[in-house]
């Protein structure tokens, strides 16, 4: 398979080395310093271009991609809000390809069904408030995490009591405070915490006065994240639309 670089930092090499060994080839890296490289026929000749970068850059870098008919896999965040109806648009009316995920572990895959099972059990028990923390390390620029609002979404379409997600408790890269997990009784909190070189970290708890319930997702490294990526290159060779990890993993 041929594969486009779109961001050739940490991840971009990362998925590079991966692609390699698993036989692909890289027809082209693209970074901030050579941005025409998306209109090179090396680019147009991709089978599916992997996207790591910005929140500010991922939308722009998908349009780009589309003009020349090339595949995107992005596990670029903080981007749906402005413009989630657009890609969805494109990928229906448009005939365009995204496979996005917040984050591309298979472990995270795993634990965000884990998730959605045990938050289908605790809507049953009202007693049980429902928190979720995510950690990354300092570098990382948008809070929550797409993957704390990823496994949100799975609480929220299970649990009846909780209405919608809200930022909770804030430690910031710099060591400032802000927000707090005391919120409304339909609110769900994510709290966020930017420290050192975390990978990632999600905890998930449901809390009663007898007792406390905890689930943990701990990334040791991205190459977990790289291979999930590449998994993922390979499955939208094949297919088309906007894809997910429910489309990869049938769990």
């Amino acid at each position: 398979m041929r594969i486009a670089l779109i961001g050739y930092g940490k991840m971009g090499h990362m998925v590079e080395q991966i692609a390699l060994d698993r036989g692909h080839q890289i027809v082209c890296k693209i970074d901030a310093d050579n941005q025409s490289d998306f209109d090179s026929p090396e680019f147009a000749s991709a089978d599916v271009a992997i996207e790591f970068t910005t929140p500010a850059t991922a939308y722009g870098n998908y349009l780009r991609a589309f003009d020349h008919d090339v595949k995107v896999v992005s596990g670029s965040t903080g981007w749906m809000n402005e413009h989630k109806e657009d890609v969805e648009r494109l990928c229906g009316e448009n005939g365009k390809t995204l496979f996005w995920a917040s984050n591309f572990s298979v472990g995270v895959a795993i634990f965000a069904a884990v998730n959605r099972y045990l938050a289908k059990l605790m809507n049953d028990f009202p007693q049980y408030n429902v928190e979720i923390e995510e950690t990354h390390h300092i570098h990382k620029l948008d809070a929550p995490s797409g993957t704390a609002i990823t496994l949100a979404e799975g609480i929220l379409e299970n649990i009846d009591r909780k209405q919608q997600w809200v930022k909770g408790h804030q430690l910031n890269a710099d060591g400032s405070e802000s927000g707090s997990n005391k919120v409304a009784d339909n609110e769900l909190p994510i709290a966020s915490i930017r420290r050192d070189e975390v990978p990632g970290i999600h905890s998930i708890s449901y809390d009663s006065e007898a007792d406390k319930i905890t689930i943990t997702h701990d990334a040791h490294s991205r190459k977990g994240f790289a291979l999930g990526a590449v998994l993922a290159a390979e499955y939208t060779k094949d297919h088309s639309g906007l894809l997910t990890m429910s489309d990869l993993f049938k769990f």
